[in-house]
Formats: C-alpha cells, sequence, structure tokens
C-alpha cells in the first residue's frame, strides 16, 4: 500500500516549519543531547562488556561458547519479531507527522503476531533439531529473550520521535546494568560454578520484566499520547484518514526487518558457524574479540541509529541541503574515528584482552587485530548506510545487505575449515568492505545523484 502525501503546496508550507525547527537546534544542543545518548550507550555497553567478562570466566571456553551462540542466534532471529516495525515508524512520522498514528494499531497486531509465530517457532526447533542437550535447553530458556529485545526496540523509536534522549539512554541502559548486576552477584556468591542455563534464566527474567515494562509505553502512543517533535499538527496531516491493514504494515515494514536480519547474519553468524564447523571454546574465544568490537562500534551507532536517524528522514524529505552536508561531514568524521579506534585496539589489544578476559583467551587478541582493520570502514557505513534508510531507497539497502550476508556465510563456510578463528575474522573484514563498497555506490548513485561528483563526497574517492 503507497504512504498518501500531503499536497504540494501543504507540504512545502509544512515542510518550511520544519526546517526551522530542525535548524534551530544549535551545535551545543545537538552535542549535549549525543553526549547523553553516547554516555548513555557507552555505560550500558560498558555493563554488558563486563558481563561477558565474568561469563566467560565462570564458564570457561567451552560452556561460554554454546551460551554465546545461543544467544547469538536468538538475537539473530529476534528483528523477525516485528520485522522492522520500530524502524518504519521513524520512516512513517518523518513523512507524514501526526497522521502516521493511523499505522500503529495494526502495527501492534502485526507484532503481536509475529512474536508469537517466532518463540513457537524456535521452541519447536530447539526440541526437534539435532542441538546437543546444553544448546538445547539454552535455547529454550533464552527464547523469551526475544520480548526484551523487542520491547527496547520498539520504546527506544518512541523516544526518539519524542526526542526524550535522557529517557532514551536510560531506558538503553538498565537491561544491561541489571544483566550485569544479576551475573556478578551470582558468580561473586557462588564458590561453585553455575550452570550455564542459569545465567541463560536471568537473562530472559529480565526480558520479561522489560516487555511489562513497556505496555504502557506502547498503550500511551495507541491512545495518542506521543510527544512528537518537529511535526506541526496540522488539518492537512489529520487529513490522510486511510486506516492501513496488517498486511499494509509488513509490506511497508518487511525492508527494515530484513535489513536488520542481514546486519546481523553477516555481523554475528560467524560465531554460530565457528560452533558447529569448529567448537564451542572457537566460538568462546571468538566472542571475546567480538564482544570488543560491538563496544567500538558503539559510538558511530549513537550518533546515526539513535541521534540523528529520525531528523535524516525529515531532512530527506523537507530539507535536501541539511541533508547532503550532514553526510558529508559524516564520512570525514566517521573516517578519522574509525582509523583512531583501529590503531588504539592494534596497540592495545595483546595486553588487553587477556588482561580483562584471563589467560585462556589470550589467542582472542589475534583476532581482534584483524577485526580493528573492520573499525574505519564500519564507522564509514554508518554515514553512507544512512542516508540510504531514507525515501524509497531501503529496499536498495536491503539489496546490498542481503548480498553482504549471502557471501559472508560463503567466506565463513569456505575459510572457518582452512584457517579457524583467523578465517572467520578475514570473512567479516572483507564483508565489511564490500558492503562500505556499495553504500558509496548507492548513496552517490541514488541519494545525491544530482549534487556532486563523488570526489566531492567521499573521503577517499
Amino acid at each position: 500500500m503507497e504512504t498518501p502525501r500531503p499536497e504540494e503546496d501543504d507540504e512545502k508550507s509544512w515542510g518550511g516549519s520544519v526546517i526551522e525547527n530542525d535548524r534551530s537546534m544549535n551545535k551545543t544542543t545537538a552535542f549535549k543531547a549525543i553526549s547523553l545518548l553516547w554516555v548513555g550507550s557507552l555505560a550500558g555497553a560498558g555493563f554488558a562488556f563486563l558481563t561477558q567478562v565474568f561469563l566467560a570466566r565462570k564458564l570457561g571456553s567451552n560452556d561460554f561458547g554454546a551460551f554465546s551462540s545461543s544467544l547469538t542466534t536468538i538475537t539473530l532471529l529476534a528483528p523477525l519479531a516485528g520485522f522492522g516495525i520500530s524502524q518504519y515508524w521513524l520512516k512513517a512520522f518523518g513523512q507524514e507527522g501526526w497522521a502516521a498514528k493511523r499505522w500503529l494499531k495494526p502495527s501492534f497486531q502485526f507484532i503481536a503476531l509475529s512474536t508469537l509465530s517466532l518463540i513457537c517457532s524456535i521452541v519447536v526447533w530447539a526440541l526437534y533439531s539435532s542441538h546437543d542437550r546444553l544448546t538445547q535447553n539454552l535455547l529454550l530458556i533464552l527464547s523469551l529473550y526475544i520480548l526484551g529485545q523487542l520491547s527496547v526496540e520498539l520504546v527506544s523509536s518512541k523516544f526518539q520521535l519524542e526526542e526524550k534522549y535522557l529517557h532514551l539512554a536510560l531506558w538503553q541502559f538498565f537491561p544491561h546494568f541489571l544483566r550485569c548486576s544479576m551475573v556478578f552477584v551470582t558468580a561473586v556468591m557462588s564458590a561453585t560454578p553455575i550452570a550455564a542455563e542459569y545465567y541463560a534464566t536471568f537473562f530472559s527474567v529480565i526480558a520479561v520484566v522489560f516487555f511489562l515494562l513497556a505496555i504502557p509505553q506502547l498503550l500511551h502512543m495507541t491512545s495518542g499520547k506521543l510527544a512528537l517533535k518537529g511535526h506541526e499538527l496540522t488539518s492537512e496531516f489529520e487529513a490522510l484518514s486511510v486506516k492501513p491493514s496488517m498486511l499494509s504494515v509488513a509490506g511497508a515494514s518487511w525492508p527494515f526487518g530484513v535489513a536488520a536480519f542481514s546486519y546481523l547474519i553477516y555481523f554475528q553468524s560467524n560465531i554460530i558457524l565457528l560452533k558447529h564447523l569448529s567448537s564451542n571454546s572457537a566460538a568462546g574465544i571468538y566472542s571475546v574479540a567480538f564482544t570488543i568490537m560491538t563496544a567500538v562500534y558503539l559510538l558511530p551507532s549513537v550518533i546515526y541509529q539513535r541521534f540523528l536517524l529520525p531528523k535524516m528522514h525529515r531532512w530527506a524529505n523537507h530539507d535536501r541541503e541539511m541533508f547532503y552536508q550532514i553526510y558529508r561531514k559524516g564520512n570525514w568524521l566517521m573516517l578519522l574515528l574509525g582509523t583512531l579506534a583501529m590503531l588504539v585496539i592494534l596497540v592495545c589489544a595483546d595486553w588487553a584482552v587477556p588482561l580483562l578476559f584471563g589467560e585462556a583467551y589470550r589467542d582472542a587478541a589475534s583476532i581482534l587485530k584483524i577485526l580493528s582493520l573492520s573499525a574505519p570502514i564500519i564507522f564509514l557505513a554508518f554515514s553512507a548506510g544512512a542516508t540510504l534508510v531514507t525515501q524509497e531507497h531501503m529496499k536498495v539497502k536491503v539489496k546490498y545487505m542481503a548480498m553482504v550476508a549471502i557471501i559472508n556465510v560463503l567466506l565463513n563456510l569456505a575459510l572457518i575449515p582452512r584457517f579457524d578463528l583467523r578465517g572467520a575474522a578475514v570473512a567479516t573484514v572483507v564483508s565489511n568492505l564490500l558492503l562500505l563498497s556499495l553504500y558509496f555506490y548507492g548513496a552517490q548513485r541514488l541519494v545525491f545523484k544530482n549534487k556532486a561528483p563523488i570526489a566531492d563526497a567521499a573521503p577517499y574517492a
């Protein structure tokens, strides 16, 4: 179903007020908002990192590998619950303003159906597939972890639309804090080893708690209690009264769902493939390096996915010059920050990994050095890829991501049996480089095709 658009004159009038509102946010205000989100995310990532440290030390590489691969599997499947609804809301409200409320009710119907179907599918797969007993138990327990992932994403989109950055930072921080606290207390208080299933139970209990906390927030959205920022409540948008069906919602959101799923495949599937093609221990060692790189990618994620994304949807429709300038300046900033991150990792990896995780994970340092080559690549990919989320370009981005996801899996299948951990790391770097190349091509040839030559916009044309 095509999204109805306001008449041209009405859109220009409304767009002018949006441009004035967006440009009224000076650099100081933007810096404060980004800093708040970054500090909150950094704190959350810090606790997530500590959680992995505690688990790695308490479980040992074999059980930690089983736990990590099971959690990665659930995390990889989580986008299928709702299938991109939270990201589609940002686009819908960016285009339609207040009229996008018409998408909410069928959205929640679709979320309920897809989430229930996904959890049931995981349970059946865990029970009847050829998993070892530990992995089977972990998958069954962690199936409820999906509820937490879904709740965090949906409420985060609400806070982004309302530009409630403190609420957003806290909402994303507390799940990590609670998981870390429960794992730490249990690890300290228990003199004997605790089974991985108990830690999985902690994760799922916290997920259910946040699911229950999210319900009032989401009910406020459906009842119209949404403090939407950057959009005036005008009669033109109230006139968009066509009510979409649940099928229309699925048709509109699927590119965002496929994008999230594809991203997780080429970003995290290495852990799952290492478990099955090598060993639980190899998966555990790789998980250590992966955990560190996840923390490194936090900064560009906060800037583009949490702060800029709702604004970029508005700028893409109503302020093309601002949209283009953010893209150009963002490229240079991401290249600089990504290169610095890579250099720090190369210098510190050999002593930092065994210091944090223990001597048993020393081999992860060499893997981390290989993965660090992806830092400037991924930082730049956040900038270029963000432009493809806007307007009607999302389907192109999905094609790029799906292509890279398939190539990544094939590379892993070819390289892991021959080179083990190093093969998985090389597959990741090659996949990331390919993804960045496709993003730059799409941004220049599709999004900004009439704006400037590639040499003027890309940092290293």
